[in-house]
């Protein structure tokens, strides 16, 4: 799904940062007079994945796929949003035709004060890094790898439905991410993964689409989860990771958002920060000893590595970034 051509760099800059796991005062961290921010369900979230993995692999252009998508766009029009879906005819890098759909449900349409929260809902064609060699073709389940950050948006979107932020928020899962080349014929300078977001960053889903900053959802779902500060991010968008993890160390999650810089990770934040220029973080697990885990393009990404704790740390941490904007 993602290639890291790089391992793990620290910054210097961040060393202060490993000395505490709470912000001190005058971090970016503010939680606005008389805001009361949901408490998420991480039980709920947990539902959304198991509810995706069921349909089978969602390789782009399958029957799951589209059964899956249909579910997807239901389920954010009965919470609430204004749902647009966007298609195109797309080619992946070996020439199957992908038929991409990525699906967007905006809340607060009047206002211009957006944010966008994003996930890739398609799953990897080929376990081509499962251990069995046999393997290397057969679809994933994409339980971590595609369902959990859609599940943790869904119930975002679910509680937004009960009470919306003052913000205008854009959902979007992403289609086509996870078609990129194959591991025997990996070349670090291909374009062939995110082609869905690519796409919506060349082509907005409204026209002149601005947005104040996005926050990527990729593998959020696996027990022990660390997410470290990929370096796209903080090339493009510090300010909005500093905003992120030190809410999450606010709200007593530090052990899942350490304060410690990661890898380069190719992943949909990419063209969010290089095409649509909205400044974009990604909250990934990745880190140099351990990579994407054990699971990663394998037959085992499966409910198995689901774990809710994970869910809501991550959930709720969003849910507070969003619900505190002005």
């Amino acid at each position: 799904m993602l290639r890291t051509p790089y391992s793990v760099i620290y910054f210097s800059f961040l060393i202060f940062a490993l000395s505490c796991c709470t912000p001190k005062k005058g971090t970016v961290v503010v939680e606005q007079p008389g805001v009361t921010v949901p408490a998420f369900n991480a039980d709920s979230a947990y539902s959304f994945v198991s509810s995706q993995v069921a349909f089978g692999p969602r390789v782009t252009g399958s029957e799951a796929h589209k059964a899956c998508g249909d579910w997807l766009v239901a389920k954010l029009r009965a919470f609430g949003a204004e749902v647009t879906e966007q298609t195109a005819d797309l080619k992946a890098y070996n020439g199957d035709p992908l038929p991409m759909r990525n699906i967007i449900g905006s809340y607060n349409t009047a206002t211009n004060k957006r944010v966008v929260l994003c996930s890739h809902w398609d799953s990897r064609p080929w376990a081509d890094n499962d251990p069995d060699v046999k393997k290397h073709h057969t679809p994933i389940d994409g339980a971590n790898d595609g369902a959990s950050g859609v599940g943790v948006l869904l119930e975002i979107a679910r509680q937004m439905q009960l009470q919306q932020p003052t913000i205008g928020v854009d959902i979007i899962f992403f289609d086509a991410e996870d078609y990129g080349m194959h591991s025997d014929e990996y070349d670090s300078s291909d374009n062939t993964w995110c082609l869905g977001s690519q796409y919506w960053a060349r082509h907005t889903h409204r026209a002149d689409y601005i947005a104040r900053f996005g926050i990527l959802l990729d593998m959020v779902g696996a027990p022990h989860s660390r997410f470290c500060q990929e370096r796209y991010s903080r090339r493009y968008a510090g300010n909005i990771v500093d905003k992120v993890w030190m809410t999450a160390h606010a709200l007593g999650y530090g052990a899942y958002f350490p304060l410690t810089a990661g890898s380069y990770v190719t992943d949909d934040h990419l063209p969010l920060n290089e095409k649509a220029r909205i400044p974009s973080v990604d909250i990934i697990p990745y880190d140099g000893e351990y990579g994407f885990g054990e699971h990663w393009h394998t037959i085992k990404d499966n409910m198995d590595w689901i774990d809710v704790a994970t869910l809501r740390a991550v959930g709720q941490t969003v849910m507070h970034v969003v619900y505190n904007e002005r």
